[in-house]
């Protein structure tokens, strides 16, 4: 029974594969290996907690041994309505929990960020018969959809849109690059060791007449090589899975982080750990509690927010935001007089945090849309609320929309900072959400700012396009703005005010950073000393 196409392009045609299969029958047949001979890779790399998509499934059997060592979240698909159903017969009984669906692979049903793992054996040569134009159309597609469904950096605006990536060649400083993604249930022992194990792969992908001898450096984006423990994991209804971890920095301390899953390589709150909270304390003091704690009892952490040096920014936007009250009348006597706040975004709460314990007239409203993020700053970052700092639960935009609407809307803010990230990946701009600098929202922040008052944004955007009409439309509504970039990182951040009068030059600006940071340093105030005010200004222009 010959089984073979005529030609290579029937591979790519759907009444090929339901003769092939009417005429193979239940027996499997395996494209490029068995099982048994691509175990020692897919075990490496595949957890069996991790949702898979097998694209092309045929008849084989790869599905069915991976599920039968533990791989138990399989979803199969393919093309052929003849195969799907025999699969459907042969697993239904034996195999509950996978599934089998009929599905065009470059227009698959699945929401975005389904799956951890996509696997195909082969379905793309059968797609790839030739390099016409109508064939490379076809694979795009399939390739735009395993990574639309796909969880992890491919989907980003950097990594998966042409002018991201061109970006992201042009900061390496090379016109080839090659993008690997580390997933995060792997340890990684240093990079030189993901070196020697990605080198001869490589080099398979250089260019004709490239010396044997040449060397293709490495470089980084993240942080997920080095020591790394993860003190807790949960899943938020809106935020998605996250988790706290403990990772070791370079001088041998210890931070913690938030990590969405859901965008894994960006750190959305970190806060130091004090000197004498370290990785094996920390680990000894969870063993002695299991020891002491009855049979039936949860496994809860003992205080861990007690653990944390609120005296410290580590994240250099915070600092730059924190810098920008500088930009107020008469920054020296912040500490003696009310000043009122709003922060929208709360994360791990230590911006909000780090002005209540440093301006002890202040009153700040920290306003986060996720009730979990309240949970996780109380419970592992040292947040508290207290008589001068309450968080709301609400929506950004609704929050100040509702202020802006109330009664005639009087300015109540000296102070607002937007430090709010976008749950879309695939824009070029990931903090804020495009609505939070929409010129009818910004005219509300602005109707609740006092006439002297600061608005303060973190911008994080990679679209050079996206970034200049965001400034047009901030300078519509806030006629003077000042940029400051933040040193080796995408992030800029934005300080508005209302009146041209009130600009300062350069000099002055550093003059009242260093008469405010004069006074933050007084004995007794906890002043970080590592933290200098008027660095954070030195390099801010304005637009």
């Amino acid at each position: 029974m010959n089984l073979l196409p005529k030609s290579s392009k029937e591979f790519g045609s759907v009444d090929y594969w339901e003769k092939f299969f009417q005429q193979r029958g239940k027996k499997a047949f395996e494209w490029y290996g068995t099982y048994l001979e691509l175990c020692g890779v897919l075990h490496k790399y595949i957890k069996p907690r991790e949702k898979v998509l097998v694209i092309g499934c045929g008849n084989s059997e790869l599905s069915e041994q991976l599920y039968d060592v533990g791989y138990r979240d399989i979803v199969n698909i393919d093309i052929s309505e003849v195969v799907i159903k025999q699969m459907k017969e042969c697993n239904a009984t034996r195999r509950p929990q996978m599934s089998f669906l009929k599905m065009d692979m470059t227009q698959m049903e699945f929401p975005d960020a389904s799956f951890q793992v996509v696997l195909d054996k082969g379905t793309l040569d059968a797609v790839l018969t030739d390099e016409e134009e109508k064939t490379l159309q076809q694979v795009d597609r399939m390739l735009a959809e395993v990574g639309r469904v796909l969880q992890g950096r491919e989907t980003e605006w950097l990594f998966g849109m042409d002018e991201g990536r061109k970006q992201l060649a042009a900061s390496a400083g090379f016109r080839r690059l090659i993008t690997v993604a580390l997933h995060r249930g792997q340890q990684y022992e240093s990079m030189d060791h993901i070196q020697a194990e990605l080198s001869a792969r490589v080099m398979e992908l250089a260019p004709a007449g490239m010396p044997t001898q040449q060397q293709v450096p490495f470089l980084s984006v993240g942080g997920d090589i080095g020591v790394r423990t993860v003190q807790h994991q949960d899943c938020s209804p809106l935020s998605g899975d996250y988790v706290i971890e403990d990772v070791q920095g370079d001088d041998k301390r210890y931070f913690r982080r938030l990590i969405f899953l859901s965008n894994r390589n960006v750190v959305q709150s970190e806060a130091r750990l004090l000197k004498d909270v370290s990785h094996k304390a920390e680990k000894k003091r969870k063993k002695d509690r299991k020891k002491q704690r009855p049979a039936d009892a949860e496994d809860l952490p003992a205080a861990p927010g007690q653990s944390i040096d609120k005296s410290y920014l580590c994240c250099e936007h915070h600092k730059a935001m924190i810098a920008g009250l500088a930009l107020l009348r008469n920054p020296e006597l912040l500490l003696e007089i009310p000043l009122a706040l709003l922060v929208v975004g709360l994360g791990g709460g230590s911006l909000p945090l780090f002005v209540h314990d440093h301006f002890p007239k202040s009153c700040i409203d920290a306003v986060e849309i996720d009730p979990s993020m309240l949970e996780v700053a109380t419970q592992w970052f040292g947040f508290s609320q207290s008589d001068r700092m309450k968080v709301h639960i609400a929506d950004g935009l609704d929050y100040i929309t509702s202020r802006a609407g109330e009664g005639e809307a009087r300015p109540c803010y000296d102070v607002i900072m937007f430090d709010v990230d976008s749950k879309d990946p695939t824009l070029g701009m990931s903090c804020p959400p495009p609505a939070f600098v929409e010129q009818s929202f910004l005219q509300k922040v602005k109707n609740i700012l006092t006439p002297e008052g600061v608005f303060i944004l973190n911008l994080v955007c990679r679209d050079l396009g996206l970034k200049d009409s965001v400034l047009a439309g901030l300078k519509a509504v806030f006629p003077l703005l000042y940029v400051r970039r933040i040193e080796g990182e995408v992030n800029e951040i934005l300080f508005c005010q209302l009146h041209p009068e009130q600009k300062l030059a350069t000099s002055e600006l550093l003059e009242t950073a260093q008469a405010l940071e004069q006074t933050l340093r007084k004995p007794g105030r906890g002043w970080d000393d590592t933290y200098v005010l008027s660095d954070m200004l030195k390099m801010v222009k304005i637009v």
